[in-house]
């Protein structure tokens, strides 16, 4: 293939990528806001979170598999189908009659949805040089931080004055016209080539995924469940390793991950959003439940880790040219546990501010970690392997996700359990199991205390991680010298 091509219209493609972007970018946020509206139609509440673990589990686990499908097919028909699944169950998602129903049309979503991002980010890999490259990123980062403005507005206004409905269907013509700009600008030709897929493979890596993703997130279901779980992914794990070594086209290639550079760069990448679920998970619980302030207030505290990241994502390339890539990544690295320092020292007396300064500068910090992680590892491969690549850092940002909201979850329990004894303990659950309990916790002294320090040990918690990937960032190997991206006009 020629990456690139001459007919190829890049600033059109890129309006096609920032739409499939949006699109994808703007379903939790929009759905998160009509959820209570959904619950009170269609009844099921205790399905609620399903509704979005069915997607997320869809989501992250094609994300490999699209990256492989993209190598062997091409971007263009890879992307364009992954769209259309998605179109297809959010059609679906707009006419579902029960929660169980709903449930299911979402992870179709789902599994389309997984072809977006890493595609999405090998396209500008093909089409950029690497110091054009962090601009391009940054736009699309951009929709990621407008989306989380536009999601809850929209969602409200549809759920107000429309069917619930049209927040799935609202994707609809937006999807159409990506779909249309692809198939117009984005020209490629894939050498075709007889060549296999590794579909047991595929079968193998997404049930010890979802096995392994759905005892992270249901870790209150009963023992025999749990260790059922345990007993597939040990087994699923296990097949998928001895096929994938025999297999002549492995769909997930295990050469390619163990590689030190991409294998590196994915750890760093896995620790940094173990982290930053952390910041944001526990973040909006401080300003609330401890200073005091509204749930607007504390959503300012995280909008400035959604500035922070486009941001990074957008100066990246006059970095890379005035400090070049390792200071760049290393950079990023140390602001993570400068960002977790100053959460470590918010008190109930302190502003929102201080916590909106941590949370910019380790939304700053992602930025160029995560970019020059991609750039990394997609300069480190050919062509045929770059989507395969390229979806293996997004894995691990998302795999990192589940594990930091699963690991910091327990730390803020254990603080919880460890701070508050006796009839205190009963006092600080009655109160956070209020509608008001936010508010009424900051009003409780005692309440108040055994949160802040259950929250700052769960900040330590974050630090650590944050540590952890800011060392990272010094096993990476950055000797050697980088391709140089073929761009064609």
């Amino acid at each position: 293939m020629a990456p690139g091509s001459s007919r190829t219209r890049r600033p059109l493609v890129v309006a096609s990528l920032m739409l499939a972007t949006f699109m994808g970018a703007i379903e939790a946020t929009i759905v998160a806001t009509a959820m209570p509206r959904i619950v009170g139609e269609l009844g099921g509440f205790a399905y609620y979170s399903w509704v979005f673990a069915a997607f997320l589990l869809a989501q992250t686990t094609t994300t490999v598999i699209y990256g492989k499908l993209a190598d062997i097919f091409g971007r263009k028909p890879s992307l364009i189908v992954g769209i259309l699944l998605f179109l297809f169950g959010s059609l679906l998602c707009g006419l579902a009659w029960s929660m169980p129903s709903l449930i299911l049309f979402r992870l179709l979503q789902g599994l389309g949805a997984g072809a977006i991002q890493p595609i999405t980010s090998t396209v500008v890999g093909d089409l950029y040089k690497l110091e054009e490259r962090g601009k391009v990123q940054g736009l699309l980062s951009s929709v990621w931080a407008s989306s989380a403005i536009i999601g809850p507005l929209a969602g409200g206004i549809i759920v107000d004055n429309l069917s619930w409905a049209w927040i799935f269907w609202i994707n609809i013509p937006i999807g159409f016209i990506a779909i249309t700009g692809f198939a117009l600008f984005l020209k490629e030709t894939v050498e075709h080539k007889s060549r296999s897929i590794d579909y047991l493979g595929a079968a193998l890596f997404a049930i010890a995924i979802v096995s392994l993703l759905t005892l992270l997130t249901e870790t209150r279901a009963p023992l025999p469940a749990l260790l059922g779980l345990v007993a597939v992914i040990v087994v699923s794990a296990s097949l998928f390793l001895r096929h994938e070594r025999r297999a002549a086209e492995p769909m997930i290639s295990l050469s390619l991950w163990s590689q030190r550079l991409i294998a590196s760069c994915n750890i760093a990448t896995l620790l940094a959003g173990m982290a930053l679920i952390g910041l944001t998970t526990v973040l909006p619980l401080y300003v609330q439940g401890v200073i005091g302030r509204s749930p607007i207030v504390a959503g300012f505290t995280l909008t400035a880790l959604v500035v922070g990241w486009p941001l990074a994502v957008s100066l990246s390339g006059q970095f890379f040219r005035g400090f070049g890539i390792r200071n760049t990544l290393r950079g990023g690295g140390l602001m993570f546990p400068l960002g977790a320092v100053l959460l470590l020292l918010l008190t109930p007396q302190s502003s929102p501010a201080l916590a909106a300064i941590g949370s910019f500068v380790m939304g700053f910090g992602m930025g160029l970690l995560s970019l020059t992680s991609i750039v990394l590892i997609q300069d480190s491969v050919e062509w045929a392997m770059r989507g395969s690549a390229t979806a293996s850092n997004i894995f691990a940002r998302s795999l990192g996700n589940t594990l930091g909201a699963t690991v910091l979850g327990a730390i803020l329990n254990t603080g919880i359990a460890r701070f508050a004894t006796g009839q205190v303990a009963g006092r600080v659950h009655d109160v956070l199991e209020r509608p008001s309990g936010l508010a009424d916790a900051a009003g409780d002294p005692l309440v108040q205390e055994v949160l802040a320090r259950a929250l700052h040990l769960t900040y330590w918690g974050v630090l650590t991680l944050a540590l952890l990937a800011f060392a990272m960032t010094f096993v990476i190997p950055i000797g050697q010298r980088l391709r140089e991206t073929p761009t064609k006009r």
